[in-house]
């Protein structure tokens, strides 16, 4: 991605109403360099398409789940295997409306902006290890699992072991695809790539956890980039430093055996 391109990134990110397949089409375009400005419309073009293919006049959240399931996990065979776990193309959006399929949260993310633009009641819904769409009050509203082709997880209160289920917001959305990113590159040494860049766009959002500038600088100094990384771990521990003395002198000394790496 070009320095322009993560700047509207970062723009969009902090904007009022953050764009979500905005957000998720420029951060495919990260990994695929392929993906220009008019394959990012032609993308946004098909969101618009099949939301066009839904009925009008819905009412309810068990009428909005029933007509886009039908649409996105039936007539158009949107959903998920095991296999698309291995693949990066998984987290792409273009690549997912191609190849109707990828990994929960993508396909939610199709669910979502295709509801979206048709008027429906839409959330999205963040559990442990999965990603599911509700429609309808998020209290009583209806819940579907996309990766499933959008099988059908009830209705009644939404609520997780950890108590009542909340909307997720877009960004977080956006952060949690990043994480899934760099979940599949650290398996993958390979791929250091792959994870130095999620994380530049992590640390593009507004809210992230502080924790994510030192992976990147250990990231960096796996690449090899021995000064850069013992910077930023040097910047990191005077952060940390603040309300962790014995952590941030941890930090220090993965600094200095960074630069002992040049000699």
């Amino acid at each position: 991605m070009s320095a322009g391109a993560r700047a509207r990134f970062a723009a969009e990110a902090r904007s009022e109403r953050p764009d979500l397949a905005l957000l998720c089409l420029l951060l495919a375009a990260e990994a695929d360099p392929e993906l220009d400005e008019r394959g990012m419309d032609r993308a946004q073009i098909e969101l618009d398409r099949l939301a066009g293919m839904l009925p009008y006049g819905l009412r309810g959240g068990a009428a909005w789940a029933s007509a886009v399931t039908e649409l996105l996990g039936g007539r158009l065979g949107f959903h998920g295997t095991p296999a698309d776990y291995d693949r990066l193309s998984s987290s792409l959006l273009h690549e997912v409306l191609l190849r109707r399929r990828g990994l929960p949260i993508l396909l939610s993310v199709v669910w979502l902006e295709v509801a979206r633009r048709a008027g429906a009641p839409v959330y999205g819904l963040g559990l442990p290890g999965h990603f599911v769409v509700g429609f309808g009050d998020p209290e009583e509203g209806v819940v579907v699992d996309p990766f499933a082709g959008g099988a059908s997880l009830g209705a009644g209160p939404a609520e997780s072991a950890s108590g009542p289920r909340t909307p997720a917001r877009t960004l977080d959305i956006v952060l949690r695809i990043l994480n899934n990113i760099r979940a599949w590159a650290a398996t993958r040494p390979e791929q250091s790539a792959v994870a130095l860049w999620a994380l530049d766009l992590s640390l593009l959002l507004p809210s992230h956890p502080a924790s994510l500038r030192y992976e990147r600088a250990r990231v960096l100094v796996e690449r090899g980039q021995f000064v850069a990384g013992a910077a930023e771990l040097d910047a990191y521990a005077e952060v940390v430093g603040a309300v962790d003395a014995a952590a941030a002198a941890r930090v220090r000394a993965e600094a200095l055996s960074a630069r002992a790496l040049l000699n």
